[in-house]
């Protein structure tokens, strides 16, 4: 238990729980930074496979930036609050990491909150659930790559009509655009994200890593011949050098679950 998070390891699964329901779990620095040195701890140890990421209470999954805590430092310090190196909520500036991480969404989601789920690679709604980009309605800008994700996550036009009016998309609208994964009860929400973790520790890690790392870095290369051919996917030489890949083919043939190191 963190002072602004609290972490749970269930075998390879991490669940992160951002802790500060009496703000609806919005983010400041120090969680931000509390928050970046857990998920420095998913990348790099080798037995934490998938990460669930949610929110405490049963309103709020991120209410966003703190903006009591941003306009009393601004006028403190002149200037803006650094979140770290790890961005709002210690995950959206993890650009390189190839490890799955699923947002258990809810409650409400907006800006930083919204962002974070975002920067999650699964997004599992709670029908209660609600997402917004906000940030215009009080001079500011989705600056956390809120902007530059939710454009390639959904059709353009789609993406701008949110983040233009800021306006607030429940759990089932967010499934029709795209940028939620499935819809669920809310008192089943985190049962559900579990099963999709399940889901994915069923596959072997390396593969998980290769396949994240592939995708996220082959959205930069407009030329699909060239993303294919692309060697800046260590992920993948990770994966074909592993005893994974020789497990896997190994088990199916014997007919028997593949037995994952991971390495």
């Amino acid at each position: 238990m963190g002072e602004f998070s609290k972490v749970e390891i269930d075998g390879h699964l991490m669940i992160v729980t951002l802790n500060r329901p009496e703000v609806y779990n919005a983010c400041h620095p120090p969680a931000s930074i509390e928050l970046g040195d857990v998920f420095e701890e998913f990348d790099n140890n080798p037995d934490l496979w998938v990460a669930i990421v949610t929110g405490a209470g049963d309103k709020a999954f991120c209410a966003g930036n703190d903006l009591k805590y941003h306009a009393e430092m601004r006028a403190k310090t002149g200037q803006r609050p650094n979140h770290g190196p790890g961005g709002f909520g210690g995950i959206t500036k993890r650009y390189d990491s190839v490890k799955p991480v699923i947002a258990a969404v809810n409650g409400v989601a907006m800006g930083g909150g919204f962002e974070i789920a975002l920067a999650c690679d699964i997004i599992i709604a709670s029908d209660k659930a609600r997402f917004a980009l906000p940030e215009p309605r009080v001079g500011l800008t989705a600056g956390a790559a809120g902007m530059q994700r939710l454009s390639r996550s959904i059709p353009l036009k789609q993406a701008m009509g949110m983040m233009l009016t800021g306006r607030h998309v429940p759990a089932a609208e967010g499934y029709d655009l795209g940028f939620v994964t499935a819809v669920v009860e809310h008192d089943k929400l985190m049962e559900e994200a579990k099963r999709w973790a399940g889901l994915i520790l069923e596959c072997s890690p390396m593969s998980i890593r290769a396949t994240k790392q592939v995708v996220m870095r082959s959205l930069d290369v407009p030329s699909l011949e060239v993303a294919v051919k692309n060697d800046r996917y260590p992920a993948q030489i990770a994966l074909m050098n592993s005893e994974d890949t020789i497990e896997g083919p190994k088990a199916f043939a014997e007919k028997r679950k593949p037995d994952w190191k991971g390495r």
